[in-house]
């Protein structure tokens, strides 16, 4: 089997689990890469071919529905998004991506993949919306126009269409700079204590720690607690971590110098780095998650000590995870909420800081 037939294959194989078993484009793929144990340059090539495809599906079944008569199973719906994504967003020439990718199908689907393939080859790009050019599904987009307006909303998530940018702390972390941001926001000051609610898995945790305060990390779950605690052994500072929920987290109330919540989210604003989440997410989500937030932040004031600090973030946008969530709080504030928009640079992100009255 050829290299090409091979990176082809692994990629189809994964892009059928995430589409028909439900599994996790992130998650799956390491393993699979690392089993087959493949060159820097395929591992990258079979990496953007399932992340690619599985962000551009919407469009990339618009492309290919118009050859196709009647419906597919999850292997031939996987293995012509793959075809298609290499032929209209790769710009693979035809004859390599068509031919390797025929060759990664199964036998008895290979004359209806190639079939298909060299007709999409063929036919010109028309998208009836921006929606569907930019693959998300009517609700993502309708909620970033009605944020943002027609232009920003476009680019913003175009922006989320392509790779993550990597930034590298100066403690070696890679971390995005909207992250930073919100750590720079908590304005640690060694020796005090910090709780970070939901940590994992310890980026914000291990930033706050090595400004040389206090910090107590906490997850949910204890994999995720676990992954922190690995992750706090590569940088410096003071961070103890633990499983357990920021609604009743194991602290006597009121010692907290500052508090960090940064809460379970829709994620709209970080796309690009979930290339799955845009098809999990649906349209009640924003509300649902919403109510866990308000929660989450109530319980949240009982550990910050008078005058201390409370900084509640997520990296979405909607207005049923921010202001709606921010509006049950009756604190002042420091400042107007920070709000970042998904750039080619950073992720979307909305943030504000309360002080506990003395």
């Amino acid at each position: 089997m050829s290299a090409g037939i091979e990176t082809r294959r692994i990629a189809g194989d994964a892009l059928e689990r995430v589409a028909n078993g439900g599994a996790y484009a992130n998650l799956v793929l390491g393993p699979m890469i690392d089993r087959a144990s493949l060159s820097e340059r395929d591992r990258g090539f079979v990496t953007e071919l399932v992340y690619g495809t599985t962000r551009m599906r919407r469009a990339l079944d618009h492309l290919i529905d118009q050859f196709l008569h009647d419906e597919v199973d999850a292997h031939v719906r996987s293995i012509l998004r793959m075809g298609t994504y290499q032929l209209h967003f790769m710009a693979t020439p035809p004859h390599a991506a068509v031919d390797a990718t025929v060759g990664a199908s199964r036998k008895r689907v290979r004359g209806l993949v190639n079939a298909v393939l060299r007709r999409v080859a063929d036919a010109p790009t028309n998208f009836p919306s921006d929606a569907v050019r930019l693959s998300y599904p009517d609700w993502i987009f309708d909620t970033f126009v009605e944020l943002f307006g027609s232009e920003r909303a476009v680019e913003a998530m175009a922006s989320m269409n392509g790779a993550a940018v990597s930034h590298v702390r100066a403690d070696g972390y890679v971390q995005d700079l909207a992250s930073q941001e919100v750590v720079q926001m908590v304005a640690a000051q060694p020796g005090e204590l910090i709780l970070d609610l939901c940590a994992a898995p310890g980026g914000k945790a291990t930033g706050l720690a090595g400004a040389g305060a206090n910090v107590i990390g906490g997850d949910l779950h204890l994999k995720r607690a676990r992954l922190m605690a690995r992750n706090a052994k590569r940088t410096d500072g003071s961070l103890a971590s633990l499983a357990a929920d920021a609604r009743s987290f194991p602290i006597r109330p009121g010692v907290a110098d500052a508090v960090l919540l940064d809460a379970p989210c829709t994620g709209l604003g970080s796309l690009r780095r979930r290339p799955d989440a845009r098809w999990r997410i649906d349209a009640a989500a924003p509300e649902r998650l919403g109510g866990v937030q308000t929660e989450l932040l109530a319980a949240a004031t009982e550990y910050v000590r008078p005058g201390g600090r409370l900084i509640y973030s997520v990296c979405t946008l909607t207005t049923a995870e921010t202001t709606d969530v921010a509006s049950t709080l009756d604190w002042p504030t420091v400042g107007e909420p920070v709000v970042r928009i998904p750039s080619a640079e950073t992720d979307g992100m909305w943030s504000q800081t309360f002080l506990r009255p003395s």
